[in-house]
């Protein structure tokens, strides 16, 4: 039978190799003056957070009511000290990293939200028309917990694996909804639902045309391209990119290519990560025409790059809320026991050098979403305002 004081050392041998991990292999390289610069105070200080981790446990281990579950101790340390860093930097078990290796690369039914975990617990950013999740969720709802475990204590990755899985199996969630005090529980059935058709319409007798992709795939950017192509007389372009969202960054860029004829799209940078730079194709351009793009905290991905590289290249105005601020690449680094890191290792850049995982979009033209506010007594707002004040400008503007 192994000895408490083996398991510790080896908790503490597992934790330590994981602190190193994230570290990263920059500090290592320093360490040995590879880049020739030493680490200097920067290894002191890792080594001196490392011994304070050994005294944590040492007291945890020693002192607490009863005699812990080291792995369990284990996991939600590891778990912690990646969530601290970003919530797309993720600790995976060895039998979750299996289970995230093991996925479909496509076909795997799903409930049709977007969620991330910026305030402990998994949150709804938008959901997919016509998904199961439809008639549920809303934007802004939390997800209090997935199959009866609490989404605090799950990262990320594991939150989006939870979520997936066989079309027709179920998955039970417990949401907790704004200004209502009890957690609400729901079933919902996952499936392959259908990407959302790609909104048109024509606005001030067909001089602009309203473009609303739903979300943001290389099929969606080609349908785009060909509406625009296609509209001919059509002399000015709005673009909906509200409660839109798209996991490959690319496709932002290609978009914004069809409006931004020349100049950087964005940027893709890290502390050990080559810095790559997105310039803009004159020959993928497809129109000049007057541009307004709406945007609101569901814009989520490639999405925010493409009304970053808009934005700043002054192509247009960006009309609306602040997007919810998601544009960053993930590496999988395996440990030695099987389980892994998904460690954030570059952010996207926008052309003027913000950081779109840390700063988001905010438009040029802020207009606020319609709130309904009767209980203070203040008419909710009529009608769709930032559309109305995006075809504003547009009309205002010279073909």
């Amino acid at each position: 039978m192994v000895s408490v004081s083996r398991l510790f050392q080896r908790f503490v041998f597992v934790l330590s190799v994981a602190i190193f991990a994230a570290l990263g292999l920059g500090f290592a390289l320093g360490e040995f003056g590879l880049f020739g610069v030493h680490a200097g105070t920067d290894s002191d200080g890792a080594y001196r957070q490392i011994n304070l981790f050994r005294q944590v446990l040492g007291k945890i281990q020693t002192d607490y009511v009863t005699e812990p579950n080291m792995g369990d101790v284990t996991n939600g340390a590891l778990h912690g000290l990646l969530e601290s860093l970003d919530s797309d930097s993720s600790y995976l078990t060895p039998t979750e990293f299996k289970i995230f290796n093991d996925r479909p690369a496509s076909g795997n039914a799903q409930v049709g939200i977007t969620v991330s975990k910026r305030f402990g617990y998994a949150t709804v950013v938008n959901v997919l028309p016509g998904s199961p999740a439809d008639k549920h969720l809303s934007d802004g709802d939390v997800i209090e917990s997935i199959g009866g475990q609490s989404t605090r204590e799950l990262s990320l990755a594991v939150i989006r694996l939870m979520l997936e899985g066989k079309p027709g199996t179920t998955v039970a969630v417990s949401v907790v909804r704004p200004q209502k005090a009890d957690p609400e529980k729901l079933t919902l059935t996952r499936s392959v639902a259908a990407e959302p058709v790609l909104g048109t319409q024509q606005y001030d007798n067909a001089t602009i045309l309203y473009l609303k992709p739903g979300v943001l795939t290389a099929a969606r950017v080609d349908e785009i391209a060909s509406k625009i192509k296609a509209a001919g007389k059509t002399s000015k372009i709005l673009l909906d990119l509200r409660d839109c969202s798209g996991d490959d960054e690319k496709q932002g860029l290609r978009l914004a290519n069809l409006f931004v004829k020349q100049g950087t799209l964005a940027t893709l940078q890290g502390q050990q990560f080559p810095v790559q730079t997105f310039a803009s194709d004159p020959a993928q351009t497809v129109t000049d025409a007057p541009l307004a793009v709406l945007v609101n905290r569901g814009t989520y991905g490639a999405p925010e790059l493409t009304a970053a590289a808009i934005e700043d290249s002054k192509r247009g105005d960006v009309v609306g809320e602040r997007t919810f601020g998601e544009g960053s690449l993930q590496k999988p680094i395996e440990l030695p026991n099987g389980a892994a890191l998904l460690l954030t290792v570059a952010k996207y850049q926008s052309p003027s050098g913000k950081k779109i995982q840390d700063e988001a979009v905010t438009p040029n033209v802020v207009v606020g979403p319609v709130v309904d506010d009767e209980e203070e007594g203040v008419p909710p707002a009529k009608g769709d305002e930032p559309l109305n004040k995006a075809l504003d400008l547009l009309k205002a503007k010279a073909a």
